[in-house]
């Protein structure tokens, strides 16, 4: 998702209770043990109440947006991914000062530096160990934090997974191979490649708009996420073909809602358990994860596309995957060279300083700046896993900014990131 027209257009609720509620802020804290406690939410269906819609539409809503973007199964349908095995232990290493943030002819502190560019939680990782962690805004160790579109490189390594298994024949073959419903629509004769790489050439503006005349995205996310009476993904029937396939970059969360029904009809499993199997247990994540839906179990799908949820320790594992070409050890989880491939960047043409304005995407994961070799996964609202392959650094920031986004808050995240990773470990 990228932003748009706010989606919290009804007023804010009185109070908001969602999970996290202990305040804890520290550096190098110990590592919070395995297992996730009982979570009486994730994967059940409960009556869809005009209460419950209203509070979905406060996704989005600035005033609160801090706590709407952590536990969200307690408001949208979700989709249980369990850990499992033994957990991929980061250790922590001392003695690390977090850098200034030097921006706009001003130096700033860390913390100043977190309230300017609304930091939820912060990790820093380098040579597999903790630098630095740390919790805001009442969150904790535990809390699962919504991706947003980073979910999207979560995507990407499923399918290369699948076609390291021979579930997916080939990334040049047609959509409509695994979903024979594209047929007539936009996606038909579209490879995966291309929809990988956000040049579909479906006609599709990544805009959401809401009221009496709804964008097409906003019209999904109203009918898919908020009142699931769609499933996502079959918003792809009522597209046309806007640009030749190849030709052109448009981000496109529709993409990636196509490749998770690709995934699932090549594997015969469900989105979630995909995850859980080939990914999740295998990473040796630390807590249960779960995916958002478009609608109760037996009906609705995994939102692949925007709705991963998981705890900060855990992005930074997936950080680590990604930085080790899909390796946790000796143990190869992602096929070797699929970072590779899929961290290889097209121009997106995109000029620099507009919304989303980064130089370059690879297969569902982009170029954020000139940091040689560096790539992030990168959700709406400051939601980031940076990747330093040359100071073998991992950066997770997970971020609550408003819809309206101040023009100088992406700028200093990323001119951040990149003195974080040049920073000396002690």
């Amino acid at each position: 998702m990228r932003r748009g027209s706010p989606a919290w257009a009804l007023p804010a609720l009185g109070a908001l209770v969602l999970a996290g509620c202990n305040s804890q802020s520290a550096q190098n804290q110990p590592a919070a043990q395995s297992g996730t406690p009982y979570d009486p939410y994730v994967g059940k269906a409960f009556p869809l109440t005009p209460a419950v819609i209203a509070m979905r539409w406060q996704l989005l809503n600035p005033e609160v947006n801090s706590f709407t973007f952590r536990e969200t199964d307690r408001v949208f349908e979700s989709r249980a991914v369990p850990r499992s095995g033994a957990v991929w232990d980061l250790a922590n290493a001392g003695g690390f000062t977090m850098p200034a943030d030097v921006f706009g002819g001003q130096s700033y502190s860390y913390p100043q530096f977190a309230e300017r560019t609304y930091t939820n939680a912060m990790l820093v990782i380098r040579h597999g160990k903790v630098l630095f962690e740390e919790y805001r805004n009442r969150s904790t160790p535990m809390t699962r934090f919504l991706s947003m579109s980073m979910a999207k490189t979560v995507t990407s390594m499923l399918v290369g997974i699948a076609l390291g298994e021979g579930k997916i024949a080939s990334l040049d073959d047609p959509a409509e191979k695994y979903v024979p419903e594209l047929k007539g629509s936009g996606y038909e004769g579209v490879t995966l490649r291309q929809i990988l790489q956000m040049r579909s050439g479906v006609g599709y503006e990544e805009r959401y708009d809401f009221g009496a005349h709804p964008s097409f995205a906003g019209h999904l996310h109203q009918d898919a996420i908020v009142l699931n009476k769609m499933r996502f993904a079959a918003g792809a029937l009522e597209t046309r073909r806007a640009n030749a396939p190849g030709s052109t970059f448009n981000y496109s969360t529709l993409n990636t809602m196509v490749l998770g029904w690709i995934l699932e009809n090549a594997t015969g499993q469900t989105i979630e358990d995909y995850t859980r199997d080939k990914l999740w247990g295998p990473l040796g994540a630390q807590a249960d994860a779960f995916w958002i839906a478009d609608g109760p179990p037996g009906h609705g799908r995994a939102l692949n596309g925007m709705g991963f949820n998981a705890t900060l320790r855990d992005y930074g594992r997936l950080g680590e995957l990604m930085l080790h070409d899909g390796k946790r050890g000796d143990a190869q989880v992602v096929p070797a060279g699929w970072l590779k491939q899929a961290t290889t960047m097209l121009p997106t043409g995109i000029p620099k300083g507009t919304p989303g304005g980064f130089p370059g995407y690879g297969l569902q994961i982009w170029q954020v700046d000139d940091e040689p070799g560096a790539f992030c996964a990168v959700g709406l609202a400051g939601q980031y896993i940076y990747v330093s392959p040359a100071t073998d650094t991992v950066i997770v920031k997970l971020s609550h900014y408003p819809p309206v986004e101040p023009p100088t808050v992406t700028p200093e995240t990323i001119g951040y990131f990149k003195a974080i990773a040049h920073a000396p470990d002690s």
